[in-house]
């Protein structure tokens, strides 16, 4: 008999956070992992979605990794769950950068 994985989810609010360990069996993928490790307990408007999932601060689907739902996971990944954005972070600076230019005249 194959022996289990164990993986750790993340999410993270602004003022609460939770780290859940999970033991999937072998062949499991990253949204699999994530659905396994019952975050909508701890957070009632929690749902997983493949575009918000990472590992190890990487997003699934970009610099090399697969999508979510192809990636196996491995004993000992740390799978994290990314909330939206709430603003564009370009916009932001913009903003700042034209306030402080308005300071400075």
């Amino acid at each position: 008999m194959l022996k289990p994985v164990c993986v750790e989810v993340a999410y993270a609010l602004p003022h609460e956070q939770r780290l859940v360990v999970v033991s999937v069996p072998p062949g499991t993928n990253a949204l699999e992992a994530v659905t396994a490790a019952r975050l909508a307990d701890y957070f009632p408007k929690f749902v997983p979605e493949p575009a918000l999932l990472g590992l190890w601060g990487r997003a699934f689907g970009t610099k090399g990794l697969p999508k979510a739902e192809d990636y196996v996971v491995q004993d000992g990944d740390r799978i994290e769950c990314y909330r939206p954005l709430v603003c564009d972070p370009k916009e932001v600076r913009r903003q700042r950068a034209a306030k402080a230019a308005v300071k400075r005249d």
